[in-house]
């Protein structure tokens, strides 16, 4: 018999990545659970946010749990809470404010997997929220519960897990009503069954949906007061400490680039700078205050990330080359004009504003930042 060994991946989901903590907590905390829950809520929340120190078991064993959600932990306390009462979940906010993250941590936590997913599109058909059939088995036999084949949110459904609908305001209206009676009646009619046992499938106890929508798709296809009332609305909003945010950026970035083999070697002070930029950019206002005129783009913090991981893989594969503060001007130009070129002028605005007011007070990097201001009229 020979051991089989599973193929590098680039992401692997929480509920593989953190299945120490999985386990730990489900021993740690034996208080109350909802029915079909493998965390109790408590442990659900702790989880997501973190421990803040080394929790122990009474055998001895000892864990400290990390956070994983930079933000409110009275945020994840609510939507926790409204699982717990089988009531929907819908996480809106800006795009990059790790609503989706989000979400796959709270399926790992309550159900143990975060694989049950469907991704909203204009595409999306309402057999992808329901089911379809084995077209094979299908003429060989008839409809029959072998020839169905099962979508996601109906996996969900009979195995008790949470079902996760990813940008669901994409959707078009038809496909985001079939969530109606899902939500309200928990249950799928497969009326090409009837008369069979399989003609009906009921929610198992621990079902539920999580649904996710970006504020700046609204319009897309807008969700039905019904739809609405099936679910509790949560903003998940941009992360509010600068200390928390760069140390997001720091570690996800250092960690995409050691997941490429290559060490991480971009300076504190440029990722500072880095993130600096971006919560100007992004407020409108800099920290001291003073007045930013704002892109139409988003400045993520996910965006944040992909830009440091970009300068960590150019000082890794490209070292000595170049000073890496070099490239920021570059790498914000490209995420700010991708929406309005007309952003770049306002950009412009931000070197000429907060970048040269914070070199003439003596900052050493925005001075070489006021320096590099030629790149951008590029």
């Amino acid at each position: 018999m020979t051991d089989t060994v599973s193929p590098p991946r680039q992401i692997v989901p929480p509920e593989e990545l953190y299945a120490a903590e999985l386990e730990f907590l489900a021993d740690h905390d034996t208080g109350p659970r909802p029915p079909g829950w493998r965390l109790t809520p408590r442990a659900a929340v702790t989880f997501i946010t973190g421990s803040d120190g080394a929790l122990a078991l009474p055998d001895g064993r000892r864990l400290e749990i990390v956070r994983k959600f930079v933000g409110d932990r009275a945020l994840v306390e609510r939507c926790v809470v409204t699982l717990a009462g089988e009531r929907g979940l819908l996480l809106v906010g800006e795009p990059g404010t790790a609503k989706s993250m989000l979400s796959e941590l709270l399926a790992a936590a309550v159900s143990g997997t975060s694989a049950l997913t469907v991704q909203g599109t204009a595409g999306t058909t309402e057999d992808q929220l329901k089911y379809g059939w084995n077209y094979a088995l299908l003429l060989a036999q008839g409809p029959s519960p072998q020839a169905l084949v099962p979508s996601p949110v109906l996996s969900a459904m009979t195995t008790g897990a949470i079902a996760r609908v990813e940008e669901v305001t994409r959707c078009l209206p038809e496909v985001q009503d079939a969530l109606i009676s899902l939500l309200s009646e928990r249950r799928i009619a497969v009326p090409e069954l009837a008369g069979t046992p399989g003609a009906q499938a009921h929610a198992a106890p621990g079902f539920n949906v999580i649904a996710t929508a970006n504020l700046r798709d609204k319009g897309v296809s807008e969700m039905s007061a019904a739809l609405k009332r099936r679910f509790n609305f949560e903003t998940v909003g941009p992360i509010g400490d600068l200390d928390a945010e760069l140390d997001l950026v720091r570690r996800q970035s250092r960690a995409a680039v050691e997941r490429s083999g290559a060490a991480f070697a971009v300076d504190d002070a440029v990722l500072e700078a880095l993130v600096t930029a971006f919560r100007d950019l992004r407020s409108g206002r800099s920290a001291e205050g003073w007045e930013v005129e704002r892109p139409s783009t988003v400045m993520s913090t996910a965006e944040a990330v992909s830009v440091a991981t970009a300068l960590g893989l150019a000082a890794a594969y490209f070292p000595g080359d170049r000073d890496i503060l070099g490239l920021l001007p570059g790498h914000l130009t490209g995420v700010v004009r991708k929406d309005d070129p007309q952003d770049a002028a306002r950009l412009m605005g931000y070197w000429d504003g907060a970048v040269r007011r914070r070199a003439e007070e003596g900052s050493r990097t925005w001075r070489t930042l006021w320096d590099l201001r030629p790149a951008l009229e590029g």
